[in-house]
């Protein structure tokens, strides 16, 4: 039965969690907008709005730079579910002092409050992403993150709603209301939050530093040891610096460049993106079959910036028509483009972040996970200031219109993304081997989240059916792979030729040769395999040492007990299963494989089984389990 991962909805180790966030973002907001709309109620002047819209923001991100780094550290210290229920019971306690500015109508009890929301959200940001890798299965959490974040964009869009329209329905009892329904909100969280299960400490031992400048510097250097995950953070940050940018311009977009009377127009702009956030990250599990491709992300960055410059041509001056809503501004000639770019932006953000934190969560260790979370967190306030800074600076003193801000967006966003991927070449390597699988092949995975260790060095054997064996397998593996492969296939021209050796080389793929044709080049290959068993990582190798000829599997050679002997890791028999009758396998003859192949879109499975004691396998018993795997299905 296909996996659906709507299904994590009605499952204890997710839903309260999944509600108990949604819940916290949806208050948050509704907080936050009740505020403007009690100035609005009070008649303040346009001054003192502007004073309250600059202050607020600064209040709530002031606490990710003083206390992320203690509230990594505590989260990596306390079981998670119990540190979830105190940080809901202490958000009862800021919305009952909220509640008591609402009804007295106190703009600084509002303000102190906050930035007390700000400190409950610094505290609750670390445990919210580091709990999900220890309810969820390896292989859910794509489609576990996809939905964290379709709940969490579509709770600020609610919300933000809701807290606007606080005060225009309820008229004079607008304060009991806006009081009545935060500490609801926040009761009803806590409530939830008891439903959670006991998800342990990252590092129950740990001794918290509450010096936070030293111990800032300590976490983000955490995130750092790992250029992939280092670099997945600088993502993540560089997707809130493109949504502070982008949502700080939509309400004199909408008025200036849309036409819109009042915020109807910006709230439904709002709403188109924040649709489009939350429908490419549940897209991100069919597109990535269930495992952490960060292959998707150079498709989510650049299609942000496809979008953003299709924006900017669509309608690049003011508006031609003014004092429309949202009926009226769909009735003018260009709408359409702009409402379906506006939901691509959002879609290919929703794409490009969530295999971001799937990859950041599932390579991080578990006992650092809250602390390089809690260090993103720092990154990601440092770039949401620096949006909001570059935004005044190129509006107010060099007199850009929102127009041109978002072409240079969709610019500086291609650049950064080009820097990320040539600085880490996997993510572009991954994009490339999972565009080449997914367009010519239909794939399925089966037992590969279970079995293949999520880290620590292993050893996987695998039959060796085509040329495309290494992209299927790594297309179907979380974790980066070395593959060893015959130097005549690492060094080939078929398929691409320099973007095939591209991909074998960035993913540092190991040249073999046979002892009568190369020792020294052999040699140096076991040396390799041995050097990366040690450093923790997964070596694939091919036992069977050359693609079979007749679809059967050959005699598995000693090569594989030769490496055991000298490293006893864990080894995970996988086999290729309906590879034969595809593309590129030695079924068909040389000059037929350069034709139009009769195969493509050949339905293609990858299985794999429990792993062996590196100590006690050999190569009969490893062929053996090969061949069970893969059964009639050549």
């Amino acid at each position: 039965m296909a996996h659906n991962q709507f299904a994590l909805l009605k499952q204890r180790r997710f839903a309260p969690f999944f509600t108990v966030q949604a819940l916290g973002a949806f208050n948050d907001n509704v907080y936050r907008q009740a505020i403007i709309g009690l100035l609005f109620w009070l008649g303040v002047s346009a001054q003192e709005r502007t004073l309250y819209t600059n202050l607020a923001p600064a209040l709530f991100i002031l606490p990710y730079f003083l206390f992320s780094a203690t509230a990594g550290q505590i989260a990596e210290k306390l079981e998670k579910s119990k540190l979830i229920r105190i940080t809901t019971a202490l958000e009862i306690l800021i919305m009952s002092l909220a509640a008591a500015g609402f009804l007295l109508q106190d703009m600084t009890v509002l303000l102190v409050a906050l930035f007390c929301t700000g400190v409950q959200s610094t505290l609750f940001g670390p445990v919210k992403y580091s709990i999900l890798p220890s309810v969820l299965k390896p292989e859910e959490l794509t489609g576990g993150n996809g939905l964290v974040e379709m709940g969490t964009s579509m709770s600020i869009l609610v919300g933000m709603i809701f807290g606007g329209l606080i005060f225009k329905l309820a008229g004079e009892y607008g304060p009991v209301v806006a009081a009545s329904a935060i500490v609801l909100l926040a009761i009803t969280g806590n409530l939830v939050s008891r439903a959670i299960p006991r998800a342990e400490a990252g590092a129950p031992d740990l001794k918290i530093n509450w010096n936070p400048i030293p111990e800032s510097v300590a976490i983000w250097k955490l995130t750092r040891k790992q250029r992939a995950v280092g670099n997945a953070v600088l993502g993540v940050s560089w997707f809130w610096f493109i949504g502070t940018v982008l949502t700080a311009q939509l309400p004199t977009y909408a008025e200036l460049n849309l036409g819109g009377v009042d915020t109807t127009l910006y709230v439904f702009a709002l709403a188109l993106f924040s649709v489009g956030v939350g429908a490419g990250s549940l897209l991100c599990e069919k597109l990535s079959g269930r495992t952490v491709e960060i292959g998707l992300v150079p498709v989510g960055a650049f299609g942000i910036s496809a979008f953003l410059l299709d924006l900017y041509f669509a309608r690049s001056g003011l508006a031609p028509v003014g004092g429309l809503g949202i009926g009226g501004f769909l009735q003018q000639p260009g709408s359409v483009r702009i409402v379906l770019d506006l939901v691509g932006i959002g879609l290919s953000a929703g794409i490009f972040v969530v295999p971001l934190f799937a990859l950041i969560q599932s390579r991080s260790p578990r006992h650092e996970m809250a602390r390089v979370i809690a260090g993103m967190n720092i990154q990601n306030a440092a770039f949401i200031v620096l949006a909001a800074v570059l935004g005044i600076v190129v509006q107010r003193y060099l007199g850009w219109s929102i127009p041109q801000v978002l072409l240079a967006l969709a610019v500086l966003n291609a650049l950064v993304a080009l820097w990320i991927f040539t600085i880490v070449p996997e993510f572009l390597m991954r994009f490339l081997s999972w565009v080449l699988v997914r367009t010519l092949y239909r794939l399925r995975v089966r037992g590969v989240e279970t079995h293949v260790p999520d880290e620590g060095a292993a050893l996987i054997v695998c039959n060796h059916i085509s040329y495309m064996d290494a992209l299927i397998l790594a297309a179907s593996i979380p974790r980066p792979v070395r593959f060893v492969m015959y130097y005549r296939i690492f060094d080939s021209r078929f398929l691409g030729g320099g973007l095939m050796r591209w991909i074998f080389r960035t993913a540092k793929a190991i040249p073999i040769a046979g002892a009568r044709e190369d020792p020294a080049l052999m040699q140096r290959a076991f040396d390799r395999i041995d050097a990366a068993l040690a450093d923790g990582e997964i070596v694939c190798i091919f036992p069977e040492g050359a693609l079979t000829r007749d679809g059967a599997i050959a005699t598995f050679k000693s090569g594989v007990e030769r490496i055991l002997e000298c490293r006893p890791v864990p080894v995970v028999p996988m086999a290729l299963r309906g590879m034969w009758a595809s593309m590129w396998s030695r079924r068909d003859g040389r000059l037929s494989r350069m034709r139009v192949p009769r195969r493509c879109r050949a339905h293609v499975e990858v299985v794999a089984d429990t792993p062996v004691d590196g100590a006690l396998a050999d190569a009969q018993s490893l062929e053996a389990a090969v061949r069970a795997l893969r059964g009639e299905a050549a």
